[in-house]
């Protein structure tokens, strides 16, 4: 079903399903033209239902084979006859993040206006789709991405693990992509504006697991603007490929990389004000506190004299000027996320 709010936006010219090989209607349309990424890998026995729970709201559905060892693509082909869904081979395995943004190119080609992924595994449900595209066609965002966490039943739904797991990981990734004011960054059920999708640096972005979070940094960058949409937690039988031990260590290093292009392009590159100087100015005074402060602690441990009041000032004053300016920035950062969204520009 379409929702209320997507029809008084693009009115009722929402394409059809078509189940034929007939022509399509040469009419014109007001509704955006919305194309669905499904990126397979060992998905063989779950994409048909996906497809199936596509609503009428989408023009194309582009199903990416991601050199799956099941076939799902061949699975596809031969079992579903709607006349929307188009299937891309990869000859070899690239990832999810190599599998949808081949996606997001063929659905550049056919023109779409937004973009959605909805993973082939069956744990997002695809009935959502109209509620998660409607903050863009609302213009009120340029990336939409699914939260488990903001449903009243989320976390009850998920594992243990993974809620533990998701925590960390959302805690860092609020850190490199600067959008302190989302969650559940590994959440792979999201749309975006074609504009946006169009300007994104696609050979430098993780083709891995990573890619979610990735793609945030790379649309924080560029300032575009983030919401997250409510959504319950879908688990069947189906294992994850992310090992959530092995991801957080993995993810820190890539998180902490990101955090240090962000805030120097941010702030030294794309901008350079008061908030720049306090950083830098805290980082010194913080390190020359603890640096004097260590060197004057050997030598009273050394000679046996305790230190002076004044020199115990001098150490811990700049330290704690440094973490004050450190906080300050931090708290300017936190309010600095994208509130203006940049497709209608583009």
């Amino acid at each position: 079903m379409v929702s209320r709010a997507f029809k008084r936006k693009w009115g009722r010219g929402v394409p059809k399903r078509k189940k034929d090989s007939a022509a399509p209607s040469t009419a014109p349309s007001t509704a955006p033209c919305v194309a669905v990424v499904i990126p397979c890998y060992r998905e063989s026995t779950r994409v048909l239902g996906v497809i199936a729970g596509v609503g009428d709201e989408v023009r194309h559905i582009i199903v990416v084979d991601d050199a799956c060892p099941e076939r799902t693509g061949k699975t596809v082909r031969a079992n579903c006859d709607d006349s929307r869904v188009e299937v891309l081979t990869h000859k070899t395995n690239t990832g999810v993040g190599g599998a949808t943004l081949s996606g997001y190119a063929r659905a550049l080609n056919l023109g779409a206006d937004i973009i959605v992924k909805v993973d082939g595994d069956g744990q997002m449900d695809p009935a959502l789709i109209p509620r998660l595209i409607a903050p863009i066609t609302e213009g009120k965002a340029d990336y939409v991405k699914g939260n488990r966490f903001l449903h009243p039943d989320g976390p009850k739904q998920m594992p243990a693990v993974r809620v533990i797991g998701n925590l960390g990981l959302s805690f860092l990734s609020k850190v490199s992509t600067g959008y302190w004011d989302i969650f559940d960054p590994t959440n792979g059920f999201t749309a975006i504006h074609a504009k946006v999708a169009a300007r994104l640096p696609t050979e430098k972005i993780s083709k891995g697991y990573f890619f979610e979070t990735d793609m945030l940094f790379r649309l924080n960058i560029m300032r575009a603007v983030v919401a997250d949409l409510p959504m319950a937690a879908r688990y069947a039988d189906e294992q994850s490929g992310i090992r959530i031990g092995r991801a957080i260590f993995e993810f820190a290093g890539k998180n902490f990389v990101n955090a240090i292009k962000r805030i120097f392009v941010s702030y030294f590159v794309r901008d350079f004000s008061v908030v720049s100087l306090q950083l830098v100015a805290g980082k010194v005074l913080f390190l020359f506190g603890i640096v004097f402060g260590a060197i004057k602690w050997r030598e009273s441990v050394t000679s046996g004299i305790p230190a002076t009041a004044g020199t115990v000032i001098l150490a811990a004053l700049p330290v704690l000027v440094g973490v004050q300016m450190g906080i300050s920035f931090l708290n300017y950062d936190i309010r600095n996320v994208p509130k203006k969204p940049i497709h209608p520009i583009l």
